[in-house]
């Protein structure tokens, strides 16, 4: 333990971050100042007289916790759980419930809070190590844990010695640590604006079970002035390629590679044609399509198959079959497909069949396609169409900016909103805002509108 006899007091002032009535009880050990938030006047001002009579007293204050030794006893009696281990409960109690992506998300968050909401204890190991110790055991439920070596036992307990007690945020200067942490990524710049608001609904999402669990009265973000910064929420209109592009672009995908190319045209028409997403193209199945020699057919979508981390799927392997997309468990979407995809299908069937559970698109040996292998084939394939100014823009970069072209088309060629969100799988109020700069000609008519109220 680390003491100083150097302290300061100050007075009591009131919170005026707060929109509730709190009070702020500052003192400083040593170097670091400390502060700590009450609900009353009368609270705050009754712990700094304990500091007060401490201090009079001649007694050592550890630099730590800033507290006098006299108070670290009861300091140290449990008082609730530390913020690692409520963080650790409340992944494993979520996991029955939760997706595989939904538990990546939740862990790669509390990487950035668990290491930030810690005290000032010696011999930190490195940041790598302790995010390595909780992405492999503590954010796992146990019989997923690994086993730890010696240097990483090292850090659990420097973790477990460390971590701020859960009640601790209800500090504001705590609390805005963890915003901080959320908001920058691992390497210290600036967090992209998605990441930052997802890392942050998940933390509210943790303290509102906080105050289910009465280890608050109310969450303590909701006292703190802290807007996240604005995200991109609709569809760059750059990204978007015209019916010929996507000709050409589908084209020339079976000209990458052996047989990978070939094995994914038809995936890549499915996300064009029908608006797909890739997750469901990935999991379409034989007895999802019917597909007419001639004329309009049909897929029925009853599952979708991400790709996460082995060590947060159920099975263990890369990809697992989950319901649709904000869908109930047995829900389905039903999509009819024009002509053009019922032949591209029905090409792909009579070349590679289908696996024994049914699915149209796999590798040779029956597994399925990685994101990073499709990104690959779909990179040469716009390398072989695009020009270098097309290939260097956001023209189609992904495979997902298929679908966004397949759901501007629709909507542009007239098809209602409600029969665009529905075969797509959103809702109308989502579908208007996300594409709303994808919409041909709405600027024209609305100043065509403007001017006739003006020549009125």
């Amino acid at each position: 333990m680390t003491v100083t006899y150097e302290v300061r007091i100050w007075e009591v002032r009131r919170n005026q971050s707060s929109k509730a009535p709190s009070f702020e009880a500052r003192w400083k050990a040593g170097t670091k100042s400390r502060s700590k938030t009450f609900r009353t006047k009368a609270l705050a001002e009754n712990f700094l007289s304990d500091l007060r009579q401490a201090a009079r007293k001649g007694e050592a204050f550890d630099v730590a916790t800033g507290l006098p030794v006299s108070m670290l006893a009861a300091a140290s009696e449990p008082s609730g759980p530390s913020f690692m281990n409520f963080a650790q409960s409340y992944v494993v109690s979520r996991w029955r419930r939760t997706a595989p992506r939904t538990r990546e998300t939740e862990a790669y968050a509390l990487l950035s809070l668990i290491p930030a909401l810690v005290a000032d204890v010696s011999d930190r190991p490195e940041n790598d190590e302790l995010r390595q110790v909780l992405r492999n055991h503590v954010l796992l439920p146990e019989e997923r844990r690994e086993t730890l070596t010696r240097a990483q036992t090292v850090a659990l307990r420097w973790l477990e010695k460390a971590s701020l007690p859960l009640a601790d945020l209800q500090e504001a200067r705590v609390a805005r640590t963890a915003l901080d942490a959320i908001s920058v990524t691992f390497d210290g710049k600036d967090a992209a604006a998605n990441t930052v608001r997802r890392k942050r609904a998940i933390l509210h999402h943790l303290l509102e079970l906080a105050v289910e669990q009465k280890v608050f009265a109310t969450n303590p973000l909701h006292e703190i002035k802290w807007k996240p910064p604005k995200a991109v929420t609709v569809v760059d209109p750059r990204t978007v390629i015209n019916p010929a592009q996507a000709k050409q672009l589908l084209t020339a995908v079976p000209k990458v590679g052996r047989t990978r190319g070939a094995r994914l045209k038809a995936m890549f028409a499915c996300i064009y044609y029908a608006g797909l997403r890739p997750e469901e193209a990935a999991d379409l199945r034989l007895k999802n399509c019917t597909l007419p020699e001639a004329g309009w057919g049909q897929i029925i979508l009853e599952k979708a198959r991400p790709q996460a981390n082995k060590r947060w799927t159920n099975s263990g392997e890369t990809h697992e079959s989950r319901s649709l997309k904000h869908r109930a468990k047995e829900e389905t979407r039903e999509i009819p497909i024009p002509p053009l995809l019922v032949a591209i299908l029905r090409e792909h069937i009579n070349a590679y069949g289908t696996e024994d559970d049914g699915r149209l698109f796999r590798t040779t040996k029956g597994g399925s396609y990685s994101s990073s292998a499709c990104s690959y084939v779909w990179r040469e394939a716009r390398a072989l169409v695009f020009t270098d100014e097309q290939v260097r823009s956001p023209l189609a970069a992904r495979p997902y900016d298929l679908r966004h072209a397949a759901l501007s088309l629709w909507l542009n060629a007239g098809v209602p909103a409600t029969e665009v969100a529905k075969r797509a799988g959103h809702s109308v109020e989502v579908l208007h805002r996300v594409y709303a700069k994808c919409m041909e000609g709405q600027q024209e008519r609305t100043n065509g509108k403007i001017s006739s109220a003006l020549d009125d």
